[in-house]
Order: structure tokens, then C-alpha cells, then sequence
């Protein structure tokens, strides 16, 4: 096939060389030409130091290119989906297929990343997600994922596309719990990081991760999800690895946190995106929303955006009122 990768991030590169070995004609597309630049010079991203871009990998700052794709990928920030679909709009071949890697929630509408992107383009999209760190995909290390899609053919499709004997790839429909699970565990990440800062131990992250992942699932089920996504590799697999690696963005800003930094020095320090940062809130509205119980997000949230130190959180969360785990774990059923 021959594809277009929009975003010229580390995850979106990592991908273009993935399906590059999977013997396709890829493109990478950047916003910046001083990235093209870079990469040319370099042969590898200033993200994804270490991973070689073979040459055959083709570079534009032009968005027209993508007219010629069979598939395209969607690889940019959350918070540049929408105004980077305006600008794909027209240059999307009617038959090709539309494919979002981004894990967020916009900020203001709380829509996620495939509504965005079917709204503007109209396009039906698939969504690829799970525990992926850009860093060892783009180096080979075995990987699993999962693509969701109301259109069961273009979920095998794009499952193909991508299956190699290093990325294996799941196949399902349920994109609103694949997506939220996928958005979610970046507030729960960010978490994690500000546990290992304050010196919290092994324990207390266990407890916020088991819960976090209730409270994702919870929410999902309120918006259409399937409650064993959660369970899945979009769910519990993506919140592990987020959560206990330092390729995290989000761990990694979190322990700053932790340690006393203002959110956005930490977020600055970081150098990046911290997704987790953008997701409180969209999960804020959304709970809202929905009335739906998410005790420890709204602790981010307050934490992040308001006045309440970490060490109030962990108080305030600790000293809720009891309860009964199976009558308020969703993933059991």
C-alpha cells in the first residue's frame, strides 16, 4: 500500500518505519520542515533517538501528498487533530482508509480522537491502540495492540496492514472503550509518576491503578463502551506499561509533580506533550456529564487545575467512605 504517516512525532515515526519493513510506501508528513530537515540530516528523529529512518521513507511538508495514499495514518498531538483534519480534508482519496493512533480527548467538546476526525473529514476511521511505546516498536521488540472499527472489514484491513512478526495486532469493534481506555490511563499514568515522586510505595500505586481502571471502565460503560475492553489491551495492558515505565511522558512529568514542581515547569521540563495533563479535564467534563463516580481523576483534576497539593489528594481519597470492591469493580461484572 502506499501510506502517509501525519505527524512526524516519535510515535507516528516509529509506525512509518514499522510499516516501511512491512514493505509498504510510506510517507512521513510534519507541520515543521525543520523536522524534515532534521531527519534528513540525521536519518532518525531527535523523539526516537537510536532508530534508524531508512531513506526509502519518503518526507513532505506538504499535506497534497496524501492524495495519492491508500491509507492514512493520524499521528499528531490531541490537541492538533482537529485543525490538522481540516487541513487533510480534501486531500483524502474517497476510498482510502483513515487510521487514528492518537491517544486524547479534546479539550472543550470531550469528543475523542475518531469523532474529530469522522466529523471533519467524513471518513469512517479505525483506531490502532494499546500498550506501545514508540521507543520499542521502533526498534522491533515485540508488541500487541489492538484496531477498532464499526466496519469489520476495515478493522482487518488496517490489521493486516500493520501485523508484522514483531507488532501483532487484535481486531474489534468496540472503538469508544478502545479510545477511552486509551485516554484515560494518561491521567492515571501522570498519577503514578506523582506517587513515585512523593515517595509512595509499590502499594499505593497497585491501589490506584486497580481503581483508576475501574473508574475508566465505569465511565466508558456511561458512554457506550464495552466493559471488558477495559480488561483488554487498550485497557489494563496500556495502563501498565504507562504507568511503570519511564518512556511514559506522562510518569516521568508526574514524578516531577511529585517532587514539588509546578505542573507547568514539570510539563516544560518534560519536553513534550503530557497527554494526562489535557485528559483530567476532558474527564472532568465528562463525568460530570455522565454522573459517573471517578474519584481519583477528580483528585487529578483538582491537582492539576486547582488548589489541592498531592498530599491532600492521597488524604482525601484514603478517607472515603467504605465500600464493597465487587459491588463497585465494573470490570467484574
Amino acid at each position: 500500500m502506499k501510506i502517509t504517516v501525519i505527524g512526524s512525532g516519535g510515535w507516528g515515526t516509529a509506525l512509518a518505519v514499522l510499516l516501511h519493513k512491512n514493505g509498504h510506501q510510506v510517507t512521513i508528513w510534519s507541520f515543521a520542515q525543520s523536522e524534515i530537515d532534521y531527519i534528513n540530516e540525521h536519518h532518525e528523529n531527535a523523539l526516537l533517538k537510536g532508530v534508524r529512518i531508512p531513506e526509502e521513507i519518503g518526507l513532505t511538508a506538504d499535506i497534497a501528498q496524501a492524495e495519492e495514499a491508500d491509507l492514512v495514518v493520524s499521528a499528531v498531538p490531541s490537541f492538533a487533530v482537529r485543525q490538522t483534519a481540516e487541513k487533510l480534508r480534501d486531500h483524502l482519496r474517497e476510498d482510502a482508509i483513515l487510521v487514528s493512533v492518537t491517544k486524547g480527548i479534546e479539550r472543550g467538546t470531550a469528543k475523542r480522537m475518531s469523532e474529530i476526525l469522522a466529523e471533519v473529514t467524513g471518513h469512517t476511521v479505525a483506531v490502532l491502540s494499546g500498550p506501545t511505546h514508540a521507543e520499542e516498536v521502533g526498534r522491533g521488540i515485540p508488541t500487541g495492540c489492538v484496531v477498532a472499527c464499526p466496519d469489520e472489514k476495515i478493522a482487518e484491513t488496517v490489521q493486516d496492514v500493520f501485523m508484522s512478526p514483531v507488532f501483532r495486532v487484535y481486531a474489534g469493534a468496540d472503538i469508544v472503550g478502545v479510545e477511552l481506555g486509551a485516554a484515560l490511563k494518561n491521567i492515571y499514568a501522570l498519577i503514578a509518576g506523582v506517587l513515585d515522586g512523593a515517595g509512595c510505595g509499590d502499594n499505593t500505586k497497585a491501589l490506584m491503578m486497580t481503581r483508576g481502571l475501574t473508574e475508566s471502565a465505569r465511565l466508558g460503560v456511561a458512554l457506550g463502551a464495552q466493559r471488558e475492553t477495559f480488561a483488554g489491551l487498550s485497557g489494563v495492558g496500556d495502563l501498565i506499561v504507562t504507568c511503570c515505565s519511564m518512556h511514559s511522558r506522562n510518569h516521568r512529568c508526574g514524578i516531577l509533580i511529585g517532587q514539588g514542581k509546578g505542573v507547568q515547569e514539570a510539563m516544560k521540563e518534560v519536553g513534550a506533550v503530557v497527554e494526562g495533563y489535557y485528559a483530567a479535564a476532558s474527564a472532568h467534563d465528562l463525568a460530570l456529564k455522565t454522573g459517573t463516580e471517578m474519584p481519583i481523576a477528580e483528585a487529578a483534576y483538582q491537582a492539576l487545575y486547582g488548589d489541592m497539593t498531592v498530599q491532600q489528594a492521597i488524604e482525601a481519597l484514603m478517607s472515603r467512605d467504605r465500600k464493597r470492591e465487587v459491588e463497585t469493580n465494573w470490570l467484574l461484572g
